[in-house]
């Protein structure tokens, strides 16, 4: 009994981690969509910073489904943002512009909270902040 159940937990595992790796969109492509949906977001600017919202870090997650949706969650560097009702569709937009993508949903996330450790090392040099 103890074999059965461990062929069936090995199965089970094997067949996990097939499901986990495949993916409708081709690996080439999908490296393609992703590249371009960072070049995308790295046209969206804070109005008052002068860097964009990739560089910031402002961007926490972006899923690309298998259906080619996309997800962003997304933070500001402070809640009371004037532009807080148009950055997220301003990110919408540009990263609708993507060829190979489909709907585009942009979710505005608080938690973490935003802090200047997830600013990269050029947006740190943009803003003088090394």
């Amino acid at each position: 009994m103890d074999a059965v159940t461990e062929a069936t937990s090995t199965e089970k595992a094997e067949t996990a981690e097939e499901v986990k790796t495949e993916s409708a969109i081709p690996e080439a492509e999908l490296d393609r969509i992703t590249a371009d949906i960072v070049a995308a977001l790295k046209t969206v600017y804070d109005p008052e910073i002068p860097v964009d919202i990739y560089e910031l870090g402002l961007i926490y997650r972006v899923d690309i489904e298998d259906d080619r949706s996309i997800r962003v969650d997304m933070t500001l560097t402070a809640p009371g943002c004037p532009v807080a009702g148009e950055m997220p569709g301003w990110v919408e937009n540009a990263v609708g512009t993507v060829e190979g993508v489909g709907e585009v949903t942009v979710k505005m996330v608080f938690d973490p909270p935003w802090d200047p450790s997830r600013m990269s090392d050029e947006a740190r040099v943009a803003l003088d902040m090394y």
